[in-house]
């Protein structure tokens, strides 16, 4: 195989499998996995107990003493496993959304689903005490059902486009409203205890915090990269081209909505409502890659890079204080928005 701008995979010997893939693609995916697990190598070496990446390494493969053992693998490992996690779901469901939608805003925080989650959480807590995998629960809950509520608002025909993001839009001003009663309703301690989770925290994250998403992540990425990559692309060529080409359209819309949604509330149930993430991380990974297309892989890799390296800088920027890692990246995607909606109010676009 050649190195050029496509490149085709085959297996099987009766044509089987083919996936086209574009190789620069490929290149800004690999650079952006090796930065993140980069920061996330040097996030788990520094702490009270630094180590060095090599020390680290070393432990990560089975080397290393007892105390560095603990201090990697029972310690450090369950929260940069959950931050990469987290940044590759909420990447992935942001390329996915802001494909369907073929808006730069289309995003889970933006459309309502974040708040749907978080109102799923301020549910089990405030009103059942509930927490651990109730609260867990309860967020993958609010973001389904709010998913599918936005589907119903928006209409079978309007699942896309600028409809489903003025719908979303709406229902995640009507969230807030709830989310903040809630809050009111809470005890003190609830209420404390539910204030930090809004933030978006990986704070004593461990595995069984980080298995439900890692869990949903090996069976939605295939299912989305490799099953539904190419309809996808289909997609934004407009409904009747798509379905000229021979994509079934309504279904694929559907499965790929739920995906996105799905990829949203795990995350959420892991970290929290961790804000922006999902809106930068495919817009970047399309100015890298500079093609239109969906650009799911960078941007699954592009996510993990950019939520690790958030909590990395959110734990070191300064010392002895730790900023929740959605405090950092609503800081700079904050930014980013004011920026983005400035460069497509110049393109004439909103």
């Amino acid at each position: 195989m050649s190195v050029a701008r496509y490149g085709v995979v085959r297996t099987g010997t009766g044509g089987g499998l083919s996936l086209r893939f574009r190789t620069r693609a490929l290149v800004v995916a690999a650079a952006c996995l090796l930065v993140a697990l980069a920061v996330g190598v040097l996030a788990i070496g520094s702490g009270d107990y630094p180590m060095g990446p090599a020390e680290v390494v070393r432990t990560l493969l089975g080397g290393g003493g007892p105390a560095e053992t603990f201090i990697v693998r029972e310690l450090r490992l369950p929260r940069a496993a959950t931050a990469l996690a987290v940044g590759a779901a909420l990447g992935l469901a942001g390329a996915i959304f802001q494909s369907l939608v073929r808006n730069p805003l289309g995003s889970p925080d933006i459309l309502g689903f974040t708040q749907g989650a978080s109102a799923g959480v301020l549910v089990m807590i405030a009103v059942t005490g509930g927490s651990g995998v109730a609260v867990a629960g309860g967020a993958v809950a609010g973001g389904v059902v709010t998913g599918v509520a936005i589907y119903l608002l928006a209409g079978r025909h309007g699942a896309h486009g600028q409809r489903l993001v003025l719908v979303g839009i709406g229902v995640a001003a009507m969230l807030t409203g709830v989310n903040g009663y809630l809050l009111t309703r809470a005890q003190i301690t609830d209420a404390a205890r539910a204030v930090l989770w809004l933030t978006g925290s990986l704070d004593g994250r461990d595995w069984a915090d980080a298995a439900p998403l890692l869990v949903a992540l090996a069976v939605l990425v295939p299912l989305v990269v490799v099953g539904c990559g190419r309809q996808l692309r289909m997609l934004e060529l407009g409904d009747d081209a798509a379905h000229g080409l021979g994509v079934p359209v309504p279904r694929v819309r559907t499965l790929l909505l739920a995906t996105a949604v799905l990829l949203a509330a795990f995350a959420a149930a892991a970290a929290g409502p961790v804000s922006f993430v999902a809106l930068t991380a495919p817009q970047l990974a399309r100015r890298l890659t500079r093609t239109p297309g969906p650009n799911l892989l960078p941007s699954l890799c592009m996510g993990a890079a950019l939520l690790v390296t958030a909590d990395f800088a959110g734990q070191r920027t300064f010392p002895g204080h730790q900023l929740p890692v959605g405090v950092v990246t609503g800081l700079l995607g904050g930014a980013y928005l004011v920026w983005l909606l400035v460069t497509e109010r110049r393109n004439g676009r909103i």
